[in-house]
């Protein structure tokens, strides 16, 4: 029998707008673009209102400069060796001391305006994203000088700021390179990217973004002419665009959506295990949860097993507060079980019996962005309010989410928790565990805590790998396991559906997609 989009979408209805199930027989018409030269991508997130990669921490957005900017090196972060470092922008580096580090520049570089890739511009971006002014500052270890040898060599110097320039060893495959003239010129560099990348920003028209391949690229021009970057919010609307040809490349799919696309002939479906972890982050400092006995009585009573059963193939079970292609990871011994009885211990301890005088605790995740969190939203608020919190499920297409994740200028933020993912490009563990953890930015949680300001600082500040390996695996992954300022729900596995017609991707574990060198026939 021949499945017709009619069908696809009574069954979306039947199943829920998180479910839909593809029919076995791949017999929709398609109609992707034959002339091999026009990618269209449907996004499942959207960017900001600026194009200055230190004005924000948003996945989406840091998924579409990925075809836009240049780094100083690439980590591709396969489990198999999470710390392998490759050239990009740089194509040598070494400690020169240890609040020293030095790199080679690559030369016969230009950025899309046509200026020449300099250690200028390597000073200009690292000085300026590096400020603590900066909404994206926390991606860095901490402020950095950086001295320019000569136009193709530079180097990052620390000890003015008080830490040890190694930090900076995966991190430079995270920082995006910007040219000098535009961090001269801030308004121009919010208003339209300017990198070094394989394809350059056209337009943006509405929800769709169009970007150009860029004939002076470093490794030659790529061979798809036109990529559309489309946000799609809607997981049903994306595969049913897929399906049609009206889309060529997918992201995040559900479970059974990847299922059933594995099926369909002229479908490529892709799994990887991603840098990114799933979160309850709660709010602490605010009542209930600036009490540690409360929070750690809200992850007692959450089994996630369960979770990781409605997630399926979009999840790996983790006691961690990081990926698994993650420097420093470890399956921590001490991290907090389901155990409903030690649930009720804390919540009386805490002046809460059986949840009694706690406030409506409003928990508030989105959909259509990350897979299943309508499904398992609803699990862990049952499982809560089944220990006495009064837990209310607020869901929110991503746009609307995004709004409502970080804290305010007051240092507040809507709601009582949060459920988020944080994904970086980078093995480097700080680039997680400092914008959550650290009390000077806890980004969303909002935790004041002087034990793991102390714990993080020290990993920081550690003289050689295998000792910062030591105290990450030793002192501060348990102890902010013991702290739960949030509790991992499990490491997110990316699910991704293409045309077999697309050819020589490379999916990078954060979200970001290299097409330098793929083809479309």
């Amino acid at each position: 029998m021949k499945t017709t989009r009619r069908m696809f979408l009574a069954g979306a209805t039947a199943l829920g707008a998180g479910s839909l199930i593809i029919g076995p027989t791949g017999k929709l018409g398609r109609a992707f673009a034959q002339d091999g030269k026009t990618l269209s991508f449907a996004a499942a997130g959207t960017v900001t209102s600026s194009w200055d990669p230190s004005s924000h921490t948003v996945a989406p957005q840091i998924t579409a400069e990925g075809f836009l900017f240049g780094h100083l090196t690439k980590c591709p972060m396969t489990p198999e060796n999470p710390g392998e470092i490759l050239p990009d922008l740089a194509v040598e580096w070494k400690v020169i001391d240890p609040f020293t580090l030095e790199y080679k520049l690559r030369q016969g570089v230009t950025f899309h305006d046509g200026k020449e890739f300099k250690a200028e511009d390597v000073k200009a971006t690292y000085e300026y994203a590096s400020q603590p002014s900066r909404p994206a500052s926390a991606w860095y270890p901490g402020q950095v000088e950086v001295e320019i040898v000569d136009d193709y060599t530079v180097r990052l110097k620390t000890e003015k700021f008080g830490y040890p320039a190694l930090n900076f060893w995966y991190v430079s495959a995270f920082l995006p390179i910007l040219s000098a003239k535009d961090v001269g010129n801030p308004d121009v560099l919010k208003q339209r990217p300017n990198g070094t990348g394989a394809f350059r920003y056209e337009a943006t028209k509405g929800d769709q973004i169009i970007f150009k391949a860029f004939d002076k690229f470093h490794e030659g021009k790529p061979q798809i002419e036109t990529v559309l970057w489309n946000y799609v919010p809607d997981a049903n609307t994306r595969v049913l665009g897929l399906l049609n040809g009206q889309y060529h490349l997918t992201e995040r799919l559900e479970p059974e959506q990847f299922a059933s696309l594995s099926k369909e002939a002229n479908i490529t479906t892709q799994r990887g295990l991603s840098s990114e972890n799933k979160y309850l982050h709660f709010r602490c400092n605010k009542p209930p949860f600036d009490d540690v006995r409360v929070r750690l009585a809200a992850v007692h009573a959450i089994d996630r097993d369960q979770v990781l059963a409605v997630v399926g193939d979009a999840g790996q079970a983790s006691n961690c507060h990081i990926s698994p292609v993650k420097f420093g990871y470890t399956d921590v011994a001490t991290y907090p079980k389901f155990d409903p009885e030690l649930s009720q211990k804390l919540l009386a301890e805490a002046g809460f019996p059986k949840g009694q005088g706690l406030p409506e605790i409003e928990y508030i995740t989105s959909v259509g962005f990350y897979p299943k969190t309508r499904e398992y939203g609803e699990l862990i608020t049952a499982m809560l309010q089944e220990q006495g919190f009064p837990v209310k499920l607020t869901t929110l297409e991503p746009a609307a989410w995004e709004e409502q994740l970080y804290r305010r200028a007051d240092g507040q933020g809507p709601g009582h928790i949060v459920d988020v993912g944080w994904i970086t490009g980078s093995p480097e563990p700080d680039l997680v565990l400092r914008p959550n953890y650290l009390s000077k930015f806890a980004l969303i949680n909002g935790v004041s805590d002087p034990e793991i300001d102390a714990s993080l600082d020290k990993e920081r500040n550690a003289a050689s790998t295998d000792e910062r390996l030591k105290i990450l695996q030793t002192e501060t992954l348990p102890l902010i396991a013991a702290k739960v300022p949030s509790v991992s729900l499990f490491s997110s596995v990316f699910l991704r559906a293409m045309s077999k017609n697309l050819q020589g991707v490379y999916f990078y574990p954060n979200g970001p997609i290299d097409l330098s060198k793929a083809t479309l026939a």
